[in-house]
């Protein structure tokens, strides 16, 4: 008598790792508030590029007889007391928000990071003189710092991105300096550290790669903060020297003396203030979820 064949039970087989980006990006397409947060920065992006062509009107041209007009098929958001398009103008606007935010994260980056990798990279000394510096500058309210800079160093744009990028210097180097800390007594680095490496290439090839990680999500959701700070300081009458320039922060500050005859103006530039920032931190959020281990399925 014949024993019929063994049935064969199908086992499960884990899925192969694709490295930590590879898993991050996936967990982050399933995300469905940080795909949300994407899609707004995308169209946020596509509008900075391309307003000079979506742009009905130039934002400085006023169109006569057309004074406070509220949104219609000819002015989707109206116009402005000096007759101009408020459309075309937060268009423009997008821009700078972009340019502004995104320049001066990036000075935050270079100089916050540098402070960090240097504190936490050698310790000592050297890590707690750093550190006070910071604990002082993290003591001051960001944007009573950010104003002291651009009063101090008059206004315009590369003063408002150089105070911006100031007071997110100190929250990223003590995010990079926590994360360096961490990597001093690892195993690779230990075994770097006995196989006489030089300091310079343990920090830039051992221990700075595998601490950007939580320096990147920082940085997204620092890009909102950004633009609410430029868009307050304009609305403080310390943005662009030229009052003409179309800042969102500048339109609010024009729109608050007649937001009656006008509310529309305040409405519009409010909302596409909210909603880039509202981008910039979902999508931080979920990039906060995607990088942390702990969180792989």
């Amino acid at each position: 008598m014949t024993t019929p064949a063994a049935t064969l039970t199908p086992t499960a087989v884990p899925r192969a790792s694709r490295g930590l980006w590879g898993d991050a990006l996936r967990r982050l397409l399933r995300n469905g508030p940080a795909l949300i947060g994407l899609a707004i920065i995308i169209v946020f992006v596509a509008v900075a590029i391309l307003a000079p062509l979506i742009a009905p009107y130039d934002t400085l041209e006023q169109i006569r007889g057309q004074t406070y007009k509220p949104p219609s098929l000819e002015h989707l958001m109206g116009t402005d007391k000096q007759s101009r398009d408020v459309f075309s103008r937060i268009l423009f606007g997008a821009r700078i928000s972009l340019f502004v935010g995104v320049v001066s994260v990036l000075m935050g980056l270079a100089m916050g990071g540098t402070v960090g990798a240097i504190a936490g990279a050698f310790g000592g000394k050297v890590d707690a003189v750093l550190m006070r510096v910071t604990d002082v500058m993290l003591s001051i309210p960001g944007i009573l710092l950010a104003i002291g800079i651009v009063v101090w160093l008059d206004r315009g744009l590369l003063q408002i991105m150089f105070a911006v990028a100031a007071t997110n210097a100190p929250i990223f180097a003590r995010i990079l300096r926590g994360s360096m800390l961490a990597l001093r007594e690892s195993d690779y680095v230990t075994a770097a550290r006995s196989i006489g490496a030089p300091t310079g290439r343990i920090l830039l090839r051992h221990m700075l790669p595998n601490a950007l990680t939580p320096l990147i999500v920082a940085s997204t959701l620092a890009l909102a903060t950004a633009i609410i700070d430029v868009a307050g300081l304009g609305f403080l009458g310390l943005g662009p020297a030229d009052p003409r320039t179309a800042e969102w922060g500048t339109m609010l500050t024009d729109a608050s003396s007649f937001y009656r005859q006008a509310p529309w103006i305040i409405f519009f530039t409010g909302a596409a203030i909210s909603l880039s920032a509202i981008g910039f931190n979902l999508l931080g959020d979920g990039l906060r979820e995607s990088l942390d281990p702990r969180m792989k399925r």
